[in-house]
């Protein structure tokens, strides 16, 4: 990393008297992983932190280090504001784009402090004073740890720092499949071992301990699952009245786009989630293995972007319609696909 950019950070760090961390709308693994990495690494060096997220996090992340320390802007805004306006320095965490955090982001914006971008996602917008942006890695969770050996806090890794690291690293690799693991991310998940994390666990919290919601959601969505042969390609669907119908809770849904690439031959797959809240709104996730690039076609198509392997994206309207969007679209990609 430039010295430079490790210079100017670890001179906003210690001139810092309150300094707030927020994740994007919806935080993952990855989201909340590297918030309560910089949130617990900062405790250890004597510096006040408070995390203000957009929304509630998944209830299968609860078990994080520092967890409860989470306030949520969505349920206690006065609280928050008043974080940002005593703040003197933000870090905004695992996304490049204002827009990503909501309402909160017009706080932000309003804020003095000095706002540092930690990121692994394509095309960073220019809010930010200090950027760390580095698409090719597989993980913010990763890339901040690589920032915490550049500025000297490697000594500083204790079990709840490295199992906050380890979360995100895992969650946003798919387990360590997609192609933006390479060997120096087996290095680090080797030196978070070394404190003595319990890797098992965080697997099991996160992977294999469902609510009976959770499970339920995952049968409706397996039973969508539509198969196209000749495209090598699968898609799911979650619709508003199911999701209802199975008492629906945030996080429920994740992970279960992944099941599509489980199927032998198959090299794309997107689900289509109705919100529960807002009419006419579908959530899309897209994942792919080896080439095919989910983001260029979730941006061209859905409003979408993200990794090569795994992006997002959005429709308005419902369910049907934004299936039709994508059986339509789908063929322009035949090429890549087969």
């Amino acid at each position: 990393m430039k010295f430079e950019k490790i210079k100017k950070l670890k001179e906003l760090i210690n001139d810092s008297k309150s300094i707030v961390i927020i994740p994007h709308t919806s935080p993952d693994g990855d989201a909340i992983g590297s918030c309560l990495a910089l949130f617990n690494m900062l405790n250890t060096i004597n510096k006040t932190s408070q995390i203000i997220s957009p929304n509630k996090a998944p209830d299968f992340l609860n078990w994080t280090p520092g967890f409860d320390n989470i306030i949520y802007f969505d349920s206690d805004e006065k609280k928050c504001k008043e974080s940002l306006l005593k703040s003197d320095l933000v870090f905004t965490l695992d996304f490049n784009d204002l827009n990503r955090i909501g309402e909160l982001n017009e706080f932000v914006e309003k804020s003095n402090s000095k706002i540092v971008m930690i990121d692994h996602h394509q095309n960073p917008k220019d809010y930010a004073d200090l950027v760390f942006s580095e698409p090719k890695t597989g993980s913010t969770c990763e890339l901040l740890y690589e920032i915490f050996e550049s500025i000297g806090l490697e000594n500083k890794l204790n079990k709840d720092i490295s199992s906050c690291l380890y979360l995100g690293i895992m969650t946003d690799t798919g387990s360590f499949q997609f192609s933006s693991v390479t060997a120096r991310t087996h290095e680090i998940i080797s030196n978070l071992l070394s404190k003595k994390i319990d890797h098992n666990k965080i697997y099991n919290k996160v992977y294999n301990d469902s609510s009976e919601s959770r499970l339920k959601v995952l049968g409706s969505a397996l039973n969508s699952l539509t198969h196209i042969k000749e495209l090598n390609t699968v898609f799911m669907s979650l619709k508003r009245e199911e999701l209802e119908r199975f008492n629906y809770k945030k996080g429920d849904s994740e992970g279960i786009v992944n099941y599509g690439l489980s199927l032998k031959g198959v090299v794309f797959c997107a689900i289509f989630i109705e919100d529960t809240i807002n009419d006419n709104n579908v959530k899309i996730s897209f994942r792919s293995i080896g080439e095919f690039p989910c983001n260029l076609y979730a941006e061209k198509n859905f409003s979408g972007g993200g990794h090569i392997n795994a992006s997002g994206g959005r429709f308005d309207g419902n369910c049907e319609k934004a299936i039709e969007e994508f059986l339509k679209t789908i063929p322009k990609y035949k090429d890549k696909l087969i």
